[in-house]
């Protein structure tokens, strides 16, 4: 027989139902009158948690939330199996959270593909970043760039610990080719906080240069996003 996750954190505090406050005080209402910026943290969480557990209103259950997860950036790359283990919150609540989180994400990442040139390393940082960096396994993909250096779309080759057997050329260097891309850019995220790359990383890049040479596509850079930090190969001169 299955046992239950343990639940965490349950709620102590006990207040009023939301609706028995003065309007002005009530997120939602606060909200349609002065703005997003007037809420909290707290009250902006209450707003998609939509009701409370029990006697705790939703405002008490957003606190204690933030209170065991310490901030809405940590918050964010939480799963939901992870928020269901957390005292108050069910499917409905978690599913709710984690898609919030998903669309803050696309929204930071959604620039049109459009005529994106990309420059620098900062300019693939600036887009992909908000995507990846709370993402718990490595996830490898492909910039297919056209000869201004334009980003024409990108392509997930693989998911999970890299490795060679996983991150073929010729998976990478199919969709160029279909394309057809000038170049490539090689970007995957680290999610351990340390852009660093391993050995594995440059064994890899090396691969793919010498494929993309005998193509005549050629690798411009690649570029690992953590958390906070990102590494460029051109930069680090590993290309």
């Amino acid at each position: 027989m299955a046992i239950p996750p343990k639940k965490v954190s349950e709620p102590s505090l006990y207040h009023s139902k939301i609706t028995d406050w003065p309007e002005d005080e009530r997120p939602r209402e606060k909200l349609m009158r002065r703005g997003c910026s007037s809420l909290s943290d707290a009250e902006l969480l209450a707003i998609l948690l939509r009701s409370g557990a029990g006697k705790i209103t939703a405002v008490d259950l957003a606190k204690t939330l933030l209170k065991e997860f310490q901030s809405l950036e940590h918050l964010a790359s939480r799963s939901i199996q992870e928020l269901r283990c957390f005292k108050g919150l069910g499917d409905v609540k978690a599913i709710g959270i984690v898609a919030a989180f998903e669309i803050g994400r696309r929204t930071a990442a959604n620039r049109s593909f459009e005529k994106y040139s990309i420059v620098s390393p900062e300019d693939v940082v600036r887009r992909y970043q908000p995507l990846l960096r709370d993402q718990k396994q490595e996830e490898f993909k492909v910039l297919l760039l056209d000869s201004a250096n334009h980003l024409l779309r990108d392509v997930t080759i693989s998911t999970g610990i890299l490795n060679s057997s996983l991150v073929h050329p010729r998976e990478v260097f199919q969709p160029a080719i279909l394309e057809p891309a000038a170049s490539i850019i090689l970007l995957h995220n680290h999610p351990s906080g340390n852009p660093e790359p391993s050995s594995e990383d440059i064994q890899i890049t090396r691969q793919l240069i010498e494929s993309g040479k005998i193509i005549g596509i050629p690798v411009h850079d690649h570029i690992i996003i953590a958390v906070e930090k990102y590494a460029s190969f051109a930069e680090m001169g590993l290309l």
